[in-house]
Formats: C-alpha cells, sequence, structure tokens
C-alpha cells in the first residue's frame, strides 16, 4: 500500500499548484518512501507515494487503461486480483505489468462503480474517467484504507491523510467539536467525522463520484446480519472457516517481498502464525517467518512467554521489543501526530515500537489479528449483553427512561446497551467541558447526531447488534486507523488483515450468535479451529487485553511537557475543557494505588492531554 493525495478543480485551473502538490505529496513520505510520483492534466493534480510489494519495478503509478482515458492511483492491495485479471483478459484487456491494483481500470471499463463489490481487498482508490469528466473516489468495505477529503471553494481535496490536506491553504486548522466529542463518548472518531471542521472521512465500504449532480457518498457494502427470526439454530461449519480462514491468510501472503506476521500471545493472531505455518508447509516454503512483539517490564502487562511459547510451536525467528514507561512518553507526541485525533489509550505507542521493530529487521508488510473480537464475540461486552439480557431486570426510573430514550434516538432500539449509561455520561463531559462548551454541547454532542443505520440493527440479535456498532464505533476509524494503518505506516510497514476477509465475514453473518458466545466462552469457533494448530494453553487462553500505561502512571513520572500542556494556565488559556475539573482530575490520578481500568473506564486525562498535543502539533486554534 501507499499514499494518495489529489486536487480536483475542473473550473479553476489556478488551483493547480504543482509546488503545492508535491509538499503535499511529501506529507505523505513514510507511507511510500520507495518512489514518489505526480500527474497534472486538466482539471486533476494526483500525487502518490509508494512502498513497493507487488511487482516492484513494474507497478509504478499512476495507472492508464489501454486508450489513456481512464488514469488511477490506489493505495491498497486487491488479494483476488489473479482471478480478476484472467477474467478480463477473457475480455480482452491488455495488461501492461503484474501489480494487482492494475485490474481496477479495467473493471471500472467494464462494470464502472459496482466493479467495487467483486473485490477483495483493502484500498483507497482515486479513478478519473476523461470521457465522463467524472472522479471516483472509493473505500474498502470495512476501512482498512483511509481516504479524508475536503470540499474548498471550487476544489475537492483528498489524501490518504489529514497533514496532507491541512498544507493546502484553503483548508482551515479549526476543531470540530463533535469529533472532539465523539473521541470521548466512543471508542474514537466516527466517519465521516473528523477532529478537522471542514475535513471527513469516506466512511468504509462507500464511493463518491465527482462531476455527477450529487457528491454525497453512496455506499456499496454494509455489515448487514440476518433478522433474528430467520437465524438457523445449526453448529458451526468448522471445515468451512478452516477453508476460509486459510484462503484469507494465503491471499495476504501474495507479495514479492519478505511477509511476517505479529504475534500477541492471544488466540487470534497465534492462530493466524500457525496458518501460515501450515500454508507454508504445504507449498514446500522452507525459510522462517519472522514474527514481532512487544513485551512489558511490567509483569502485569507482559505476554511474552506466552508469544515465545507460540514461536516456537511455528518455528518462526521471532523478535520482540521490551517496553517500558519511558518509552510510552517519549513516542506519544509521534503517536498523537499520526493519529491525527487524540487518543484514550497509550497503547498506540507500543504499536508504533512494534512497527517500527519490523522496519528494523527490513520487512515491510505483516499479518495481524485484528478483527477477530469484532466478528466472534471476543469482547466482554458481548457476553454481560446475553447475560444483561437474560436477567429480565429493567429499572423504571426517571434516569432509567431518559436512557432508554436516548439509546432509541441512537439506535433505533431502547434496550442496546453500548458501553456505557450515556445520560449519565453527558454530566461527565458537561463537568469536563468549559464551561462556554458546556452551554452549547447540544449543538455538538455526538449522541444526537446520526451515527449508525438503524436498519442495520432493528430485529437483530444482541450479538449482531454490538458486532455492527463495534464495527461502525471501535474497528474503522479507531482499531484500523490510529491503532493500525496510522502507526504501521509511521514506519512504512503494511497491516494485512486475514479475519476482515469477506469470505470470513460472509461465515460469521450465517452462523447462529449462540455458538460465537457458547458456554459462556467468547469466540467459541475459534478457540475449537485454534485446537487443531496450537496447545491447549494457547487455544483456550482468556482475553488479555493489550494495555500500557494509564495517564496516572505518566502523571506520577513527573514529565515537564506533560505538566506543560495539563497545567491550569494552558488548559484555561485554550478554552475547551474546565481547568478546575482538570485539577481535581490530576489530584486523583496521582493519588497511590489510583488506576484506570482499560476495560470499563474511560481514561479522561489522556484524551485531554492527546487532545492538547493535536492543537500543539497541527496548530489548531483556541476556542
Amino acid at each position: 500500500m501507499c499514499g494518495i493525495v489529489g486536487v480536483y478543480a475542473p473550473h479553476d485551473p489556478s488551483l493547480m499548484d504543482p509546488e503545492l502538490l508535491q509538499r503535499m505529496t511529501a506529507k505523505l513520505a513514510h507511507r511510500g518512501p520507495d518512489d514518489r510520483s505526480m500527474l497534472r492534466q486538466p482539471g486533476l493534480s494526483l500525487g502518490f507515494c509508494r512502498l513497493s510489494i507487488v511487482d516492484p519495478d513494474g507497478g509504478a503509478q499512476p495507472i492508464r487503461n489501454e486508450d489513456g482515458s481512464i488514469v488511477m492511483v490506489c493505495n491498497g492491495e486487491i488479494y483476488n486480483h489473479r482471478e480478476l485479471r484472467r477474467r478480463l483478459l477473457e475480455k480482452g484487456h491488455r495488461f501492461r505489468a503484474q501489480v494487482d491494483v492494475e485490474v481496477l481500470v479495467h473493471l471500472y471499463e467494464e462494470y464502472g462503480p459496482e466493479f467495487l463489490k467483486q473485490l477483495n481487498g483493502q484500498f483507497a482508490i482515486a479513478l478519473y474517467d476523461s470521457v465522463r469528466r467524472r472522479l471516483l473516489l472509493a473505500r474498502d468495505p470495512v476501512g482498512i484504507a483511509p481516504l479524508f477529503y475536503s470540499q474548498c471553494q471550487d476544489s475537492f481535496l483528498f489524501s490518504s491523510e489529514i497533514k496532507a490536506l491541512l498544507e493546502h491553504p484553503l483548508v482551515d486548522r479549526k476543531v470540530d467539536l463533535t469529533g472532539l466529542d465523539q473521541v470521548l463518548t466512543f471508542p474514537g472518531p466516527v466517519s465521516p467525522q473528523t477532529l478537522f471542521a471542514g475535513i471527513r472521512s469516506l466512511p468504509p465500504g462507500a464511493y463518491v463520484l465527482l462531476g455527477e449532480e450529487s457528491s454525497q457518498p453512496r455506499t456499496y457494502w454494509d455489515l448487514d446480519y440476518p433478522v433474528q427470526s430467520d437465524l438457523q439454530p445449526a453448529p458451526p461449519d468448522l471445515e468451512e472457516l478452516d477453508a476460509r480462514l486459510r484462503q484469507a491468510v494465503a491471499y495476504r501472503l501474495q507479495a514479492d517481498v519478505e511477509v511476517g506476521s505479529y504475534l500477541s500471545g492471544g488466540l487470534d493472531s497465534s492462530l493466524i502464525a500457525a496458518l501460515i505455518r501450515e500454508i507454508d508447509h504445504s507449498t514446500g516454503r522452507k525459510e522462517r517467518r519472522h514474527t514481532f512483539s512487544i513485551g512489558f517490564a511490567d509483569e502485569n502487562l507482559d505476554e511474552r512467554s506466552f508469544q515465545e511459547q507460540v514461536a516456537r510451536q511455528v518455528g518462526s525467528q521471532h523478535h520482540t521489543r521490551v517496553f517500558t514507561p519511558q518509552q510510552v512518553y517519549e513516542r506519544l507526541r509521534q503517536a498523537v501526530l499520526h493519529a491525527e485525533a487524540p487518543l484514550k489509550e497509550s497503547y498506540n505507542t507500543c504499536s508504533l515500537a512494534l512497527s517500527a521493530l519490523v522496519r528494523d529487521h527490513r520487512l515491510k508488510v505483516v499479518l495481524t489479528g485484528e478483527g477477530a473480537d469484532e466478528l466472534f464475540g471476543g469482547y466482554v461486552g458481548y457476553r454481560l449483553d446475553l447475560q444483561r439480557r437474560n436477567g429480565g431486570f429493567e429499572d423504571h426510573g426517571l434516569e432509567a427512561e431518559l436512557e432508554r430514550d436516548l439509546r432509541g434516538r441512537m439506535w433505533g432500539d431502547s434496550s442496546f446497551f453500548y458501553e456505557k449509561d450515556y445520560v449519565a455520561f453527558r454530566d461527565v463531559k458537561t463537568a469536563l467541558y468549559s464551561s462556554a462548551l458546556a452551554q452549547e454541547m447540544t449543538a455538538f454532542d455526538s449522541c444526537l447526531r446520526p451515527l449508525v443505520d438503524h436498519d442495520k440493527l432493528r430485529g437483530r440479535h444482541p450479538l449482531h447488534q454490538r458486532s455492527y456498532v463495534d464495527f461502525k464505533l471501535r474497528l474503522a476509524d479507531h482499531l484500523l486507523a490510529d491503532h493500525g494503518d496510522r502507526v504501521s505506516y509511521a514506519h512504512s510497514v503494511e497491516a494485512r488483515y486475514p479475519f476482515l476477509d469477506p469470505m470470513v465475514i460472509d461465515w460469521v453473518r450465517k452462523t447462529s450468535p449462540i455458538w460465537l458466545v457458547h458456554q459462556g466462552r467468547e469466540k467459541y469457533p475459534l478457540r475449537q479451529l485454534a485446537s487443531r494448530y496450537l496447545s491447549p494453553e494457547i487455544a483456550g487462553r482468556e482475553k488479555f487485553g493489550f494495555v500500557a500505561q494509564s495517564c496516572a502512571e505518566l502523571l506520577r513520572e513527573d514529565i515537564e511537557w506533560i505538566n506543560d500542556l495539563l497545567s491550569y494556565e494552558n488548559i484555561k488559556r485554550a478554552g475547551y475543557f474546565n481547568p478546575d475539573t482538570i485539577e481535581r482530575l490530576k489530584a486523583r490520578y496521582r493519588k497511590d494505588g489510583f488506576s484506570v481500568n482499560a476495560t470499563f473506564d474511560t481514561d479522561l486525562l489522556m484524551i485531554v492531554l492527546s487532545f492538547e498535543i493535536c492543537r500543539e502539533s497541527f496548530g489548531l486554534p483556541a476556542v
């Protein structure tokens, strides 16, 4: 994958400044250090930074069709490109190289925007059709590849990262308060919202056609579980899951460079590593793969014994970087700069160190177990949902009635509980925001804005409801973004996600949720499958959350720059948060024995601290 940037201004050629395009493209150099190119033609400028993985010698971009009428840049990988290429060759299309993304221009010729439904991959595409005079921007179904855009005067700007857009003089540097409120309220920002006013994120599974009457995003894919009345209780077909997951892993091992994998010591990444070994064995590969892990000096967080056990079993060359609290605050600014949003936890700093470890060993591609929890019911909330519904208890107090009313507006189902009581949390936010913002909170309260498609929740099983909301609120713009794409590409590393393959997602959709969380165990089918390849200790291991030090530990380190950012004077001068509330939180965090439970608590000071780092890093103004 790579980095793309573009300016579409069909009515104002003066907006196509080549030096400006160079500066915007240079902001993405970390995403693609192997090659850089630019294209300028009437109404359109494109910039591209390449990380060479497939067809390193022949896969330069932009890519054109046979007659040059279609031009495209793509940040992504198309895993089923060989099958697609064969079909296109049979239809008479001619290819210039072996790079996977070349199939896209020819698929578009045949099917128009509908070609997106044929792709198995992770991608952000910018494709210009000079005959129809329209620009297509598209993002993969689950949101692995990012794509941001801004409409300014008569131009439409787009890029793989926000920092490139901020180079353009027409883009204002201003905080979007709803974006900030989303980070406070939910796992992270929710597309199309970002922290930056006037900059939007193209939602997963969506595309935009510019040059037509409407430039609003259109959905071509969404996670759609069957209604509860259509569910079948048949036991899960483990043979089919095995075959689909093997194919998903095999697809993601396609590369003209070495491919490794992350290894946390937990079920998901261990199963991926074991399947890689099985595939290598079946294809006759003799070379040992590389696996990469983070260890912690704090034994309460450390999983090295499990990581090393799996590495021995799969026969990998294993590499570990041990993390200390000092490394958290040393990398925190960098983590926020790449996230382009406030953070709720410090573990992004660990992920940064992990991708740096990959790059230190000269690898560009790793497979990861991310995505299994959201599909297979891997969080404690899935089990608690079932207990809550089976308990039959319902509070009839006024606050409970207000909460049910708010949930009905947020989710279209007043009985669906997600993470917290949002009416009660509104009081927390009111106390946390400055008095000026608290008075106008209704204008930007993220609970009062559309978040998800209610039709995809209505009538669904509780586990499917939570999975859908996790996909929309936790996975795409948090785990695949600030904890995925942004920290891996900070060191020019591409992460690939076998559990998010459409074949695997389709298997989960057709499997009764009673088997996903079964007999009180999360991810029951994965555990059963893993028992074929891994020791019982790993296959049956309880989930161990990937966490690092909270803001409480950072405050106890008494670091000058952190103290300055959280000082009464700085908080008051910025005007976003209440300095008196921040002082009370700081006193509480510094008490002996205080800790933040990463599973159930919101690290409010980490959000405030990382927001202030954002303001400083991107030159965002005070209120």
